[in-house]
């Protein structure tokens, strides 16, 4: 999963076709814990595209966004938002697999 880069490149993202957000930072033992199940979950839903937000780095875009908790998942499609995971509690594969396939296209 590549890294976000800008506020930027956020925006111009969303307009894309379908990706997924996932909000982390480098301290979060929760969102270690599901760095592992990452990349199964990316092959398993190849039609999107997966970026990794710095929670700590986008600070502002979190704000903008209501992400008070992580790790947390903002999926969007054509320039609108289609679903929201969005929580400080710890996430599993299944309920992230849960979460994308629930996607509103």
């Amino acid at each position: 999963m590549r890294s976000l880069q800008s506020t930027d490149e956020f925006h111009e993202l969303t307009k894309q076709k379908k990706v997924v957000f996932m909000f982390t930072a480098a301290w979060c033992p929760d969102c270690r814990v599901i760095d592992p199940i990452m990349p199964d979950i990316e092959k398993k839903f190849s039609a999107y595209t997966f970026i990794s937000v710095d929670r700590d780095q986008f600070i502002d875009l979190c704000i903008e966004q209501d992400i008070y908790g992580i790790p947390s998942f903002l999926g969007f499609a054509n320039g609108q938002e289609t679903g929201r995971f969005v929580s400080k509690d710890r996430k599993t594969q299944a309920e992230i697999e849960e979460f994308v396939s629930n996607l509103s296209q």
